[in-house]
């Protein structure tokens, strides 16, 4: 057989020994002095900015060695500030102080990793020529030889080289060269005139990785495998961890398989912790001989709002949105993102667990997620005078994931917020959008208690103003049920009954413009990114005050409802209270911007329709009225055959908006003549399924936080009840028609 020429030449062993000498000449000349041990003097500074007080500057090829700079997860939290929700990270890293480190954890990783630490000046002669010489000129197993600084620094490099999305960097980082090695001497032996040997095991300890499924450092290490925290590691579990970084994917001990050779690599760490006077016969000998699965208390470790706890997976992602979306936390959503993934940040979040709570559970028994009608049921509460959105109600389970797109009881998509927040376009709402109009009446001077006189055709030219030109074209309107009209009535009778005749009229007298602003002024806004004014071509039609052109998310008609809810005082929804960085210091998070935006009288007016519109028999919302004689402040809804709706409120405590029907496919699955959780209606509207879920939460919610009952809630002032301002004349009308009937 010819011989294959391809074949590499094999260097000879005077070659290497030449090389094994220059790299022995370098590693003498960079390597030299001795340092006495640190390993038992009281440790790091540093329980208010961790390590940054006792951390210098030290640059290296661009490179900071700063601990703190390190990758840390942020952890996302309840209202109370303490409740975990969700955790977010690129790498699982919980940065902590030398000090808060267990001396067995610190005793550990020394003894496996580098026995001469608190000798040498950052490069090891003596490991770099053995390995040298084992691995090159006696050709056996490869070796490293590396140094505890030395692997610090490889570390931070690669880390450095990951957050530069630079994989040349990366390569070099952690490529088995001699170039690379001496690259890392020249580094380590600069630090070490830098840094205490304290401060480097810092860091070290920090930004190793010590298991698989990017967990680093040995804070998250002992949460993960052992449900405590590094100050408290025992030897036992201290040699399990520092044995993990040899090879991480192998060592887990959280893997089942690995467990056998886990153990193995344990009881190597602890015969060297004796050898090296760490601990005595005695420790050893006990410690070696505890089963390792007897030690563990493995803990998830899943991340991102699909593992969120308390069922806030929705909230969660609303979080996230809110975050990606605001400048607040950098200039562009990639800056954005990765604060929340490495920014170790303590984000305290409007949520109530409670409220919460309460309200999927509310959902998913008013139409179970896979109940055959395939309706949705989207809830959102908020809490007046605040802006703090209180959580989210859904009958769907968050997921992320591909399957969510074949499972009709799975959703990513939180459809009780705006399109930008990660919600949908917004839907109409239908007549719980009358307090509004009533709102806007008081505003122009009237009184609720004018009659007026409500035919059920009129021109859209009717309704002009600044914001709107109608034309000759003619709005037919009727009243649901009865499909005609009660004239003459007043607007306060118009609310009581839900009549859409009476809504038209009062549009027609003071035009289209005045509702849009007091809309705005109470906090809508269109859901549709882009077309977010009311004064977009999707909303400005006469429709507009019986809710038939609205494209609305539940969570801003949550915030309507909580405005009157707050003696007409109108926030921006927020859905973080606080937020702070690693080192403690608090960021700027979105404003509620409060601020007073209808007159009190108007809204204790407007307060005391809806009031009436519940308690009167005759009423369009009796069956809202919640328990305890307490007095109850709500407004149902229907869009045709799409939408039912309910929103209302317990005064200057909670304000919620449930909407029901299919919000993927409204024509195609309509919401008639169909059966739901087993109960059937031809006609489904917001007092059937609506506003009995509201009541359900709301009752729920008053009795677990004890709210108090304000009954003295709704006082209308004198002259917006007045019934001497005289009666309005009538609309005229054509007879071209086109039918819009909400209730």
């Amino acid at each position: 057989m010819p011989k294959n020429t391809n074949t590499p030449k094999k260097k000879t062993l005077s070659a290497r020994r030449v090389l094994a000498l220059f790299l022995a000449f370098i590693t003498l000349c960079v390597a030299g002095g001795a340092v006495t041990s640190l390993l038992f003097l009281p440790a790091v500074l540093g329980a208010n900015s961790v390590v940054k007080a006792v951390t210098p500057s030290l640059e290296v090829e661009g490179i900071s060695f700063d601990v703190t700079s390190l990758p840390q997860k942020s952890t996302m939290y309840a209202n109370d500030g303490t409740t975990v929700i969700a955790e977010f990270y690129a790498q699982n890293r919980e940065v902590v102080p030398l000090k808060d480190i267990s001396t067995a954890m610190q005793q550990a990783v020394v003894a496996r990793e580098d026995k001469r630490f608190f000798e040498h000046s950052g490069v090891d002669v003596q490991g770099v020529l053995r390995a040298f010489v084992q691995t090159y000129v006696k050709e056996g197993d490869q070796q490293g030889g590396s140094s505890l600084t030395q692997q610090y620094v490889k570390n931070v490099l690669a880390t450095q080289a990951r957050e530069d999305n630079d994989p040349i960097a990366e390569y070099h980082a952690t490529e088995d060269t001699i170039a690379r090695k001496m690259r890392e001497m020249l580094i380590a032996v600069q630090m070490e005139k830098t840094y205490t040997k304290a401060e480097i095991l810092q860091g070290y300890l920090n930004i190793a990785q010590f298991g698989s499924n990017s967990l680093y450092g040995v804070q998250a290490a002992a949460e993960r495998y052992f449900n405590t925290t590094a100050d408290k590691l025992t030897v036992v579990q201290a040699a399990t961890i520092a044995a993990i970084t040899k090879n991480p994917s192998q060592y887990d001990p959280s893997i089942e398989a690995n467990q056998a050779e886990a153990e193995k690599q344990r009881n190597i760490v602890l015969e060297l912790m004796y050898q090296q006077g760490y601990i005595t016969e005695d420790e050893y000998t006990t410690a070696k001989n505890t089963p390792l699965v007897d030690t563990l208390d493995i803990q998830d470790v899943s991340h991102g709002c699909m593992a969120a706890s308390y069922d806030a997976g929705f909230f969660c992602d609303y979080v996230v949105h809110k975050i990606e979306n605001s400048s607040e936390f950098g200039d562009t959503e990639a800056e954005r993102e990765k604060l929340l993934q490495e920014g170790g940040l303590k984000i305290v979040t409007t949520l109530d667990i409670d409220a919460n709570t309460e309200l999927m559970e509310t959902a998913n028994a008013t139409i179970p997620a896979d109940d055959a009608s395939g309706m949705e049921i989207v809830m959102a509460s908020v809490k007046p005078g605040t802006g703090e959105v209180l959580g989210f109600g859904l009958n769907r389970t968050y997921d992320a994931t591909d399957a969510a797109a074949t499972d009709q009881t799975k959703s990513s998509m939180n459809y009780a917020v705006d399109q930008i927040d990660g919600g949908g376009s917004g839907f109409p709402i239908g007549s719980s959008w009358k307090p509004i109009n009533l709102v806007a009446w008081m505003q122009k001077g009237h009184s609720i208690m004018e009659n007026l006189i409500n035919p059920t055709d009129y021109v859209t030219s009717e309704f002009n103003c600044d914001g709107y030109t109608g034309g000759t074209d003619v709005w037919h309107v009727t009243n649901a049920l009865t499909n005609g009209t009660v004239s003459p009535e007043s607007p306060f009778l118009g609310l009581v009954h839900s009549h859409n005749t009476t809504m038209a009229s009062l549009g027609t007298k003071i035009g289209l413009c005045a509702v849009a602003d007091a809309a705005k002024a109470m906090g809508y806004h269109n859901a549709i990114t882009g077309q977010e004014d009311v004064y977009s071509s999707v909303s400005m039609h006469p429709s507009l005050l019986i809710g038939g052109t609205t494209s609305v998310s539940p969570l801003t008609m949550a915030n309507v409802y909580a405005t009157i809810a707050a003696d007409g005082v109108e926030c921006t929804p927020i859905a973080m209270k606080s937020v702070t960085d690693a080192d403690g210091n608090a960021l700027t998070v979105p404003s509620a911007n409060c601020h007073q935006a209808i007159d009190k009288d108007i809204i204790q007016t407007v307060a005391y329709a809806m009031n009436q519109g519940v308690v009167r028999s005759d009423g369009a919302a009796t069956v809202a009225q919640l328990d305890n004689n307490r007095k109850t402040f709500a407004k149902t809804g229907t869009n045709e055959d799409t939408y039912v709706t309910t929103g209302g409120f317990i005064p200057n405590q909670i304000a919620t908006f449930v909407l029901v029907g299919d919000v993927q496919d409204p024509t195609n699955n309509p919401i008639a003549n169909i059966s739901i959780n087993g109960e059937y209606h031809s006609y489904w509207d917001g007092s059937t399924i609506a506003a009995p879920a509201w009541k359900k939460f709301m009752n729920a919610y008053a009795e677990k936080k004890n709210l108090p009952i304000d009954n003295d809630y709704g006082t209308p002032a004198e002259k917006y009840i007045s019934t001497s301002t005289s009666s309005s004349t009538s609309s005229s009308s054509s007879s071209t028609s086109s039918s819009t009937t909400t209730q």
